[in-house]
């Protein structure tokens, strides 16, 4: 597969390798097989959900429990175990297990593909990432399996675990639970502990990033000699949960008709899960804006680098953070648990700042242009596609086409990742040596 293809960049290959597996996905979604009803399904409808199952984002315009079929179904949790993945990475995979030899151009692809620290190792890293992520979603899947089997008929049961399982670790947020209430997700369970844990737990490890679990292993519990991108991550991570989750419980959910474990579980499920993961227990609808816009900035941030998490990252978040600390504190330099950040590095971080707030305002101002929505929705709805997280306040299957085609190509983006869009499109021939002259500008 990659012989073929030495002649483009590793993140035009990436790029275009998410984009192939998309329309293969629509092309077998509009096939009458893949409904309930037997009939072909339009191929905008198609598209929407492909994109979003590669995408590993949720948003839905049919219900995934009624209006697919077991065949249908199947191929959207496919389409979401390889996007979560990763493409690239999947490819590599077969390529391993079929004994090719991967050359040094095509590791360089992976390197790109899966966020590896260096060059060297990359194969024996991605063979990591293959049996962490199905011993993690073959744990979920035991998990739950007693309890949707106790509920449903015991191969439908064990169905659901599997389906739930894989989205779950891949953050993609896609459920089954529509056989209760179409679009419902997960509120069923509010009050059920062993699913909301297990969910919960297999959404942070795919939203760590298989490097920092790569670290977790080598050092265990010596965490100074974490690499300082396992450290900003597991920091940011562990803030990122408390916070929202303390602010949930304190003033959105005390005075909802809820028992205190319920209370515990909703805050602490609904301070995941917008971390790209797109599950709910609680009707969204029913929460205070004030809640839907701190979802929302948690939306955007996503989850980390490397892993099945889209959204501008952790990491990224980590460097601003600490680059404006050094700029409080008149330091000439970024740092970070005792190490110094390139400048490169905020400087990145600093586009991708830009990348992310520009195409979330311009989706949500388009939706509410084109739709005549309040533009809190479409701000939310926006920041759900980029963050490729998947919550709605249920006003994704009525969109038209337009606006459709906003959300899709905030998902893609989202998934691929913004530097990756520039850099496939824009990475220059010849490296630039030569230097423009400085000149003071006054900042602030």
């Amino acid at each position: 597969m990659f012989s073929k293809l030495n002649r483009i960049s590793p993140f035009q290959l990436i790029l275009l390798s998410f984009a192939a597996i998309i329309l293969l996905g629509s092309a077998l979604l509009s096939l009458p097989i893949s409904s309930a009803g037997g009939q072909a399904t339009g191929f905008s409808d198609a598209l929407f959900t492909s994109v979003s199952a590669v995408c590993v984002t949720g948003l839905v315009v049919h219900d995934t429990a009624t209006y697919w079929s077991g065949f249908g179904q199947a191929v959207i949790l496919l389409l979401i175990q390889i996007g979560g993945l990763g493409v690239v990475t999947a490819a590599a995979a077969v390529s391993l297990i079929s004994g090719k030899r991967i050359h040094l151009s095509q590791r360089s692809t992976m390197q790109e593909a899966v966020s590896a620290p260096q060059i060297g190792g990359v194969v024996r890293f991605t063979g990591f990432i293959f049996k962490f992520t199905f011993a993690a979603e073959l744990v979920g899947f035991s998990l739950m399996a007693p309890v949707f089997c106790m509920k449903l008929d015991f191969w439908k049961g064990l169905w659901y675990a599997l389906f739930h399982a894989v989205s779950a670790f891949c953050n993609a947020g896609f459920d089954l639970m529509g056989i209760n209430q179409p679009y419902s997700s997960l509120t069923s369970f509010v009050g059920d502990p062993l699913i909301n844990i297990v969910v919960m737990l297999l959404i942070i490890s795919g939203g760590l990033g298989f490097s920092v679990w790569e670290d977790i292993k080598t050092n265990r519990f010596h965490l100074k000699k974490y690499r300082l991108q396992s450290k900003a991550v597991l920091l940011v991570t562990l803030v990122l949960i408390i916070a929202p989750a303390l602010y949930f419980y304190i003033f959105e959910f005390s005075d909802w008709d809820m028992t205190g474990g319920e209370r515990v579980l909703a805050s602490l499920f609904q301070s995941i899960t917008p971390r790209t993961a797109g599950f709910n227990t609680v009707d969204l609808t029913a929460m205070r804006s004030s809640s839907l816009a701190l979802i929302t900035v948690i939306m955007l941030i996503g989850g980390s680098t490397g892993s099945t998490a889209g959204g501008m990252k952790t990491t990224t978040l980590a460097v601003l953070i600490s680059s404006a600390v050094g700029v409080f504190r008149s330091k000439k330099d970024t740092r970070m648990f005792g190490r110094r950040i390139e400048n490169e590095t905020v400087s990145k971080a600093s586009a991708l700042l830009l990348m992310y707030l520009t195409l979330f305002l311009t989706g949500g101002f388009a939706i509410s242009l084109f739709e005549g929505l309040p533009i809190s929705d479409c701000l939310f709805e926006a920041a759900s596609a980029i963050g490729t997280v998947g919550l709605s306040t249920g006003i994704t299957p009525a969109l038209g086409t337009a606006s459709r085609a906003v959300l899709m190509c905030l998902m893609f983006f989202g998934r691929v990742g913004g530097l990756t869009f520039v850099f496939a499109a824009f990475t220059p021939k010849h490296e630039d040596l030569s230097r423009m002259p400085p000149e003071k500008i006054n900042i602030g």
